[in-house]
């Protein structure tokens, strides 16, 4: 067959259509041709934390993977069978690792047996989830659908450096259940952590923890705030320090605000961009956040049934995973706007 074209610079433009497409590629065994990588951006083609993503599903799915190289607009991935076993990923600079895992983790799910991947990189880095959201946020609602793999955070890294390491075992599955979330309920209970890594001091993180729960007080009164202040010592390469933190709901939806501190930034600041984030997404009444609801979509893609998720805004992310998804899968997603947001996607993938 004739390999299925992207267009990589399509609505978000980035590296999300690259992810997507990589990952059902890898499961539906269809080869692709992504064009025009990344072309919007200030340094358009592929970005080391890219190729070595790219690279981790070519090898998870023994496939042939052409073009790939630092700076390249255009792609061909041709898949072969996936294989379960060792799989290790290093970007060499502060790329995430949280990113690696999203398009290995639907790849490995359908591999024979279980699977072991070592991702080294960024594990708390700047337009990407903190693997803290990876684990206390994603984890949990993934694991709906049926996924379930388990995580070991060896080392911390952090941007410029990076050098962080994580383990993740995936365990394999014969199908995805679909999942329908649509009580958002009522928020029960609010944590989080906040840290510093290297010769930072600890101050910095509980200035942190004061200022995002006094942000948090202004619209939240009732509820315990349990922000945690951390010292990152021995797992930990390089200097660094954020928050992130977490409201839980009556019906289990999870939602989070992070931020990351910056060279000259003070760490009020950092405390009041993250708490601000979550009152964000809870004011909008849906059950997932903004940072979630794209990273769901390959799952309810794959699931043998109807899922339901309502969200706040739909966000370009999200755009772009159902439009890639929709190229690359028999399956219809759609995204009503009534009176709430509901992404609704029909149908089982096609192998």
């Amino acid at each position: 067959m004739d390999p299925v074209e992207v267009d990589g610079s399509v609505l978000e433009g980035g590296g999300q259509i690259l992810r997507v497409s990589a990952a059902l590629s890898c499961i539906t065994g269809s080869s692709i041709k992504i064009t025009k990588i990344r072309a919007g951006r200030s340094t358009p083609g592929l970005r080391p934390q890219h190729l070595s993503g790219l690279q981790l599903v070519s090898d998870l799915c023994s496939g042939v993977l052409q073009g790939a190289t630092i700076g390249s607009t255009d792609i061909s991935l041709t898949p072969g069978k996936i294989r379960s076993g060792n799989h290790t990923a290093d970007t060499q600079t502060a790329g995430s690792v949280c990113l690696l895992l999203q398009v290995a983790l639907p790849c490995a799910l359908f591999a024979e047996s279980s699977s072991q991947l070592c991702l080294k990189g960024g594990t708390n880095a700047e337009m990407a989830p903190q693997i803290d959201y990876t684990l206390k946020v994603f984890k949990p609602i993934v694991e709906k659908f049926g996924v379930n793999f388990d995580c070991d955070v060896r080392m911390r890294g952090f941007y410029p450096k990076g050098g962080g390491e994580v383990r993740v075992s995936v365990s394999p599955v014969k199908h995805l259940q679909p999942v329908v979330l649509t009580d958002r309920g009522t928020i029960t209970k609010i944590h989080g952590r906040a840290f510093v890594a290297g010769v930072l001091p600890y101050k910095l993180a509980k200035d942190m923890c004061a200022a995002a729960v006094r942000t948090i007080r202004k619209e939240i009164k009732e509820l315990y705030i349990n922000i945690q202040a951390l010292q990152e010592k021995d797992n930990a390469y390089g200097n660094g320090n954020g928050i992130i933190i977490i409201a839980e709901s009556s019906t289990g939806c999870l939602f989070a605000g992070s931020a990351l501190g910056k060279k000259g930034v003070y760490a009020d600041k950092v405390g009041i961009e993250a708490a601000e984030m979550l009152l964000r997404n809870i004011r909008h009444n849906g059950c997932v956040d903004e940072f979630l609801q794209d990273q769901l979509i390959i799952f309810m893609a794959l699931a043998n049934g109807t899922s339901r998720i309502r969200t706040g805004a739909v966000t370009l992310h999200t755009q772009t995973a159902i439009h890639v998804a929709e190229q690359l899968t028999q399956v219809r997603l759609t995204a009503l706007r009534l009176n709430l947001n509901l992404i609704k996607v029909s149908g089982l993938i096609l192998f």
